[in-house]
Formats: structure tokens, C-alpha cells, sequence
């Protein structure tokens, strides 16, 4: 408040002081344009954050501006600017903010897609504020469809403006020339102003509205793919042959989409393979192991065995020795239980699932 006294560093009217007119209430002489210039000026004095970048740009210049017209304020003025300024915040009971933008934004997750989208495409409206805000909160297999869609020049932009856990995710999704490329592109953004930044992001914002609302979430690839995750080995393999005789291309893409045991040894990291068998109880763990050496997965099970730690190994040895026999039942629900883990674990991003771009 200090800084306010001086007349160096307050606001005022072109030509005179403000609140020089004495005997009267001091701030009914100001427009509200000037009193706004004054209660912003004050809080960015006082230290405090003003998001104005979140108003409309015309009024971003006209405030801009309008300080930049004044020079200082007498105390008296200040005082009453200050009081009148509080005393409407007092009586505003409720404030709805960015017209129907603001409203969709209000209910998002609380009305249908469908109705949001057709209230957003029949009111023209785009999002206020930052675009990015909304781009951001999308889950990786859609920033992933985003990317791979878009120009190498945009992706660039793109992942730029993701966080860098979410954009590490992304471009271990991809394939290792494409990942990159684009990483290289993103050296090359250093000279995009932001204006182009933000037209780029209201343009990626806006296909979201265009997207037809679908009744799954997940394509019907990654549907069956889950389906037949859980299913006993031998219904799975008889469905798989059913699709191929019906639709060799749809098959092909479900049996990759498919994760079971013995795609362990090709599908899983190493380095990844504590934080799996973390997860899984002891028991679980020597019965699915006992379960796969019996069943000619020797190679996954000494593959999981030696990338653990050589305690681990040698207690899960002794255990696997105690097991004896297993009813295939019992046999298969452990193994899933571990495929279950890793499944998880990839969904989650604690680990990541190599590619068949990177087996090959």
C-alpha cells in the first residue's frame, strides 16, 4: 500500500489527479473503466495473482489502455474505490460466468456428450480461456489418435504442451522413427508465437466437438481383445479360429490386442518385471510359475526368475518345488492373476508393454 502514495507509481486520470475535487464522494466522478484500472493496478501492487489473461481480449486492451492513460490517485479516492469495489462483491449472491461456454464447462460430466456437443455446435461456441486445458485432460490413446493424425510441425506443438510424464507416455507409444521425428520437431518450435500456439489449440479443441459420441468407450478391437484375456485358454483359441474364418484381418488385430502368459517373455521389459511380481502375492506367484514350467513355458518362467532379485528367485524356487500338482483350473486362474498385474500396470503407465514395431 505503501507504493500507492507515491505519485510516481499511482494511477490517475491524463492531465490531473484523480480525487483533487474534494467534498463529495471521490469515486463518482470515475468511469468504471477508470475504477477497474485502479483495482487492478492496486492488486498487482499488493503482489497478488490477477488472471487476466482468462478475460476476453478486448477488454484485456481496454484495461491495458485505460491504465495506461492514468498516472496517481489521491488516498481518499483509492479508499473509496476500494469500498465500493467490495461492497458490490458483497452483494453479488451467485455469478455466471462465460455465457454458454461457461455453462458447458459448469456441467461438464453432469449432461450427456450428445447434449453437450449439440449445445456447443448450435451456439458456435469454443472453449473459453485455454484451449489446452481441455486438450490436456484427454487420456494418452487419444492425444495419441491427436498426434499421429496431425502434421509432424503440430505434434510437435502438441506434445509440448503436454505434461512431461503424459509426453514421455505418448512417445514411448509410438513407433521408434515417428517418436523421433517428432522429438526433433520440437526443436524447431523455438520462433512459434503464441498466437499460433493458442489457433492451433482451438483448432484441435474444435475436432473434439466433431467427434460422433460413441456408445463404447473402447474399440471393439480392445473389446473382444479383453474378452478373450479372461477367457480359459481353449475358448479363446477356438473364438480366435472362429474370426479368422469370418474376418482374418479383425483376428489378426485381436490376437495382438490379446496379452497371455506365454507373451511374457516378448512382450515384457525386464526392468520391469520387479514392479510385476511386487504385486502379486507369493503364493499366486509360485503356483503360476509351477503351473508354466509344467506346461513348456520354461523360458518365460526362467526369463521372470532372473530378473528379479536372487533372494526373490531362490524363495519362489523352493515354493514352486512345494506346489506338486495342480488342477488346470487352479493352473490357469494363477497365471492370469499375473497377466492380470502386468495388463494393469500397463494401463496405468507404471510399466510400458514393447511394441511389435520394437520386436521388430
Amino acid at each position: 500500500m505503501s507504493e500507492l502514495a507515491t505519485t510516481n507509481n499511482l494511477p490517475s486520470v491524463r492531465g490531473a489527479p484523480v480525487g483533487a475535487n474534494a467534498g463529495r464522494s471521490r469515486a463518482t466522478s470515475l468511469s468504471r473503466k477508470q475504477k477497474a484500472a485502479i483495482i487492478v493496478r492496486l492488486l498487482v501492487n499488493e503482489g497478488t495473482e490477477v488472471p487476466l489473461s482468462e478475460l476476453p481480449e478486448g477488454l484485456q486492451e481496454d484495461l491495458t489502455q485505460q491504465m495506461g492513460a492514468m498516472r496517481y490517485v489521491d488516498r481518499a479516492t483509492l479508499a473509496d474505490v476500494v469500498s465500493e469495489f467490495a461492497d458490490e462483491l458483497e452483494s453479488i449472491g451467485l455469478h455466471f460466468a462465460g455465457g454458454i461456454a461457461g455453462a458447458l464447462s459448469a456441467l461438464d460430466g453432469k449432461i450427456s456428450p450428445q447434449t453437450a456437443a449439440r449445445l456447443r455446435k448450435e451456439a458456435g461456441v469454443r472453449q473459453t480461456g485455454d484451449p489446452w486445458m481441455r486438450i490436456r485432460a484427454l487420456p494418452a490413446p487419444r492425444l495419441l489418435d491427436f498426434i499421429t493424425s496431425e502434421s509432424t510441425e503440430v505434434a510437435a506443438i502438441l506434445l509440448s504442451k503436454l505434461d512431461t510424464a503424459m509426453a514421455a507416455d505418448i512417445l514411448s507409444r509410438m513407433p521408434g522413427p515417428e517418436a523421433r521425428r517428432i522429438t526433433y520437431a520440437v526443436s524447431r518450435t523455438a520462433n512459434v508465437t503464441p498466437e499460433a500456439v493458442d489457433r492451433i489449440g482451438l483448432s484441435l479443441a474444435s475436432q473434439l466437438d466433431r467427434d460422433p459420441v460413441r456408445a463404447f468407450k473402447a474399440a471393439p478391437v480392445a473389446r473382444v481383445g479383453a474378452i478373450l484375456n479372461s477367457s480359459p485358454a481353449a475358448t479363446r483359441d477356438a473364438l480366435l479360429s472362429g474370426l479368422e474364418e469370418q474376418d482374418e484381418t479383425f483376428a489378426g488385430q485381436v490376437r495382438k490386442a490379446i496379452f497371455t502368459f506365454e507373451n511374457i517373455g516378448d512382450r515384457v521389459r525386464p526392468g520391469d518385471v520387479p514392479a510385476i511380481v511386487r504385486e502379486v502375492d507369493a503364493e499366486t506367484l509360485a503356483a503360476a510359475l509351477a503351473a508354466a514350467s509344467a506346461g513348456g513355458l520354461e523360458k518365460i518362467v526362467e526369463f521372470l526368475l532372473g530378473n528379479m532379485s536372487k533372494r526373490m528367485a531362490e524363495s519362489l524356487r523352493d515354493e514352486m518345488n512345494e506346489v506338486g500338482d495342480q488342477k488346470p483350473k487352479a493352473a490357469e486362474a494363477a497365471m492370469n492373476a499375473v497377466v492380470a498385474v502386468i495388463r494393469r500396470q500397463a494401463d496405468a503407465g507404471t510399466i510400458t508393454l514393447i511394441t511389435d514395431e520394437e520386436e521388430a
